[in-house]
């Protein structure tokens, strides 16, 4: 019963005894960031006490609004929106209205208004959506 304790504990502590030491990290900024930091920092309070505002941050890629087909405008009701604002709109929309599939809610079966928009299908695969949606963004 001994040995059989004594192979475990090897077996459990992987053969190794003693305790290792791991060397502590810790992070110490450089000074190169930090004076960038401070340059910055001193950038943005002289802009805000000379009253000058800075711009707001406009979306990119999918979150850039863009002008809108007057089809799709019928249907989300503004004249601009971001990609994944119009996609939003349209799947409140179809609940809304309940027109999933009962039996397949990846299905969506269109209504006129829908139709109208998505290339005048009767029912669309919901993966569809997105690619059935981009001649609505005037480029």
């Amino acid at each position: 019963m001994a040995t059989s304790m004594s192979i475990s504990t090897s077996f459990v502590s992987g053969g190794v005894s003693s305790r290792r030491h791991l060397p502590s990290l810790s992070f110490r900024p450089t000074t190169v960031s930090v004076a960038r930091f401070r340059a910055v920092a001193v950038a943005d309070m002289a802009a805000n006490e000379e009253g000058v505002k800075k711009n707001p941050r406009q979306g990119k890629g999918i979150m850039k609004p863009w002008p809108i087909s007057p089809e799709l405008q019928e249907l989300v009701g503004a004249p601009e929106m971001a990609r994944t604002d119009v996609i939003k709109a349209i799947w409140a929309y179809i609940k809304s209205n309940n027109l999933q599939d009962p039996e397949k809610k990846r299905i969506i079966v269109c209504d006129e208004k829908l139709k109208k928009v998505l290339g005048g299908k009767d029912r669309v695969d919901f993966l569809e959506v997105s690619k059935l949606l981009n001649p609505h963004f005037i480029k």
